[in-house]
């Protein structure tokens, strides 16, 4: 069904309803109008790294770690995974008539908020710091939720619209002042784009942003979003976000103005349950009979592409028996290989398969099932843990598994008997030839609003510094002391600085990130060589003395790979390999004011089969305002068997080689650019870290 019959067919059914049963049909849990045959149906449903809380599915790398892929089609497929058990699952929901929440095939994702500061919780959810790595990975996600047949196999939603990147503990009050030059180069790209490519959902923020709320923005929803960029798929608030209007933010007074401030605004739907003022919104005449209506057809467009009205359903032949298949487990490990960030290696990986020495598999995340998970999460039919990954792959090894530490709590004395764990960490590395240390977080400390504790490292899901809490530290210290061979394995949400003594100590560093149920079997099989990491930092990983401006500052200055003041400790862009790459011949291969093309020739100097992720950056100055660093704007993923020469070619449109104004605008640099390419971006550390500069073309 294309659009325009879905539009026609949403007009004629929502004419027969009185304009009372169309306000009803604004809430989330939208409720059956039996006089129409029209069932109820629940809109709240969540996927942003499988198909999550609605029991088992195949539990894919969270978020930041499909960025760390830097693979469109990867990430793509995930989301063609996703749909595909969406709607197995969907067709037996409706069998056995269950439309609760989390059953319906409109899921709110994806996060694509820029991930503008390490200490955010909710920044594992996100696409990391860059917009045009946001931008096409996110695509790329829709794209495979939302499919390319006659009817959408499930429709996908970006948020938080806009200007949502912490702090947790404000956000339900929080105004984040943008400057319009900030909103257009950083904090909008990534919504603009998705929109352009068919997303057919976007919600709104809890925050204000520059003063108004933002599921009743007046510039960012009706202007920018619905006016500038043609936007017609729906939008839904937050949850509970639109009650913040009155409660938090108090922009008005009653539910009933907040309702309607909302809905004049074009939020066509309501997490929570504020629409239910819409009735005395309507009697006071704050609302119209006529936008009611044009939120309740935008929201049954939505549900006619989706095919529920359908005599014969569409996708309703996908079996159940696709969900959490062996099929998407096999791929699944192949994601989280690919997410995996080798960010040191000194020559001591990859071990060798066979080797009968003594691995100790200690700290926090050795065996946790929750680290691989990290938060909107389904829960998967099996799951491998690092230690269970090293068990299965080094079969030869005496293996010991110890948890050493907690993620943050110290106590000598604790009724369970699990206060205190470093000793029994220490004998396990002692005795051992390797140790392999699992640090890092999971969604117990990170994530979303969470309940405060008190602690001096988290605030309400937040972190206050970029480095691991003091009771892993103290261990990985401890542990660099008593064994000299230590791999360390980071899993967590966002950038970590180890600190000085074990980054220098340490033999090897890996970032696994939240990695997915198969995350303990791709970490082993790259400890073990079977395949090669190719995965690169989506984030910039600063050192904990670096100056990172205050958390509630949205100014982008000093901020991420493209406005650091100062260096970073591992660059964005930056992941290490176990072959040797080189790049030759970069040239523009066609050019116009709108895109260009440009190639590289990127050879495997190794001899082993590896993957490499071609990069393209841009430099350019304009005489009116400031600009980037650099500007991502090319990934080109390639496999090349041993000695292979490639040519990697990026298709660029010329947005990401443009300057903002203050005012917002785009324009053509008035100043030089020049193009980078590379298996990393082209700083002073990347260079250092990697043993090789980029090539470097001028752009006439």
């Amino acid at each position: 069904m294309n659009k325009t019959e879905a539009k026609r067919r949403a007009k004629e059914l929502v004419a027969k309803m009185t304009v009372e049963e169309r306000m009803t049909q604004l809430l989330y849990n939208s409720p059956a109008i039996e006089r129409l045959g029209i069932k109820e149906y629940n809109w709240w449903n969540e996927a942003a790294h499988g198909v999550a809380r609605a029991g088992t599915a195949t539990v894919f790398p969270h978020a930041i770690a499909m960025a760390a892929t830097f693979n469109p089609e990867t990430v793509k497929k995930i989301g063609e995974v996703i749909s595909t058990e969406a709607r197995a699952k969907y067709n037996k929901s409706v069998e056995f008539g269950d439309y609760d929440i989390f059953k319906g095939l409109t899921y709110w994702t994806p996060n694509i908020n820029i991930f503008r500061d390490p200490r955010w919780g909710r920044g594992q959810e996100t696409y990391g710091e860059d917009p045009f790595l946001t931008a096409t990975l996110a695509s790329s996600l829709i794209k495979g939720i939302q499919g390319d047949g006659e009817f959408l196999k499930a429709s996908a939603c970006s948020k938080h619209f806009a200007g949502h990147s912490g702090p947790e503990g404000m956000r339900h009050g929080f105004d984040a002042i943008i400057s319009m030059k900030d909103l257009h180069e950083t904090y909008l790209p990534a919504f603009e784009h998705t929109v352009k490519n068919g997303v057919t959902g976007v919600m709104g923020a809890y925050n204000r942003t520059n003063g108004e709320a933002c599921c009743a923005h007046s510039y960012l929803l009706s202007k920018v979003l619905r006016k500038d960029w043609g936007f017609d798929g729906y939008v839904v608030s937050d949850c509970w976000a639109i009650a913040d209007i009155c409660g938090d933010h108090h922009i008005v007074e009653t539910k009933a103005e907040a309702a309607a401030l909302a809905l004049k605004n074009t939020c066509d739907l309501n997490c929570g349950e504020t629409y239910t003022a819409l009735v005395d919104a309507y009697e006071e005449d704050l609302v119209t009979e006529e936008e009611i209506t044009a939120c309740c057809e935008r929201l049954y467009t939505i549900r006619h592409l989706l095919g529920e009205f359908e005599e014969v359903r569409p996708y309703s032949d996908i079996p159940f028996k696709t969900v959490d298949c062996k099929e998407h487990r096999e791929f699944n490990i192949k994601a989280a290989e690919e997410c995996v960030v080798m960010m040191k290696n000194d020559g001591f990986l990859p071990l060798d398969k066979n080797i009968s020495k003594r691995i100790a598999v200690v700290g926090p995340n050795a065996l946790s099932v929750s680290a691989l998970e990290g938060n909107y999460n389904g829960h998967a039919s099996e799951y491998v843990t690092v230690a269970d990954g090293i068990r299965r792959v080094f079969t030869e090894a005496d293996i010991a598994v110890v948890k050493g530490s907690n993620y943050y709590k110290e106590k000598q004395l604790d009724h369970d008997g699990h206060g205190n764990l470093l000793s029994d960490g220490l004998a396990a590395a002692s005795t051992a030839d390797i140790t392999v240390l699992a640090l890092g977080l999971d969604f117990s400390v990170e994530g979303e609003e969470m309940s405060d504790f008190s602690d001096d490292f988290f605030m309400k899901g937040d972190r206050r510094y970029v480095n691991l809490p003091k009771t892993q530290i103290k261990l990985a210290e401890a542990v660099c002391d008593v064994c000299d061979n230590v791999i360390v394995v980071i899993m967590c949400g966002s950038a970590v600085d180890l600190g000085e003594k074990i980054n220098k100590k340490a033999r090897a560093i890996l970032h696994a990130w939240y990695p997915g149920s198969q995350g303990g079997q791709a970490v082993a099989n790259i400890l073990s060589g079977k395949v090669s990491p190719s995965g690169r930092l989506p984030v910039t990983v600063y050192s904990a003395d670096h100056a990172i401006p205050a958390f509630e500052d949205y100014s982008m200055k000093g901020r991420t790979y493209r406005f650091i003041e100062g260096e970073a400790l591992y660059p964005f862009g930056f992941g290490l390999s176990y072959a040797d790459f080189s790049y030759s011949n970069l040239k523009v291969i066609e050019n116009s004011d709108a895109a260009l093309s440009v190639s590289v020739d990127v050879t495997n100097n190794s001899d082993i089969r590896a993957e490499e992720r071609a990069q393209l950056y841009a430099e350019y100055s304009d005489s009116r305002t400031s600009t980037p660093h650099f500007q991502l704007c090319g990934v080109c993923p390639l496999t090349l068997e041993a000695g292979e020469t490639k040519t990697a070619v990026f298709d660029v449109d010329r947005y990401w080689l443009s300057a903002v104004l203050s005012d917002g605008s785009r324009v053509k640099p008035d100043g030089s650019i020049a193009l980078y390419a590379g298996g990393h971006q082209p700083d002073a550390v990347s260079d250092r870290l990697s043993g090789y500069c980029c090539e470097k073309t001028e752009l006439v």
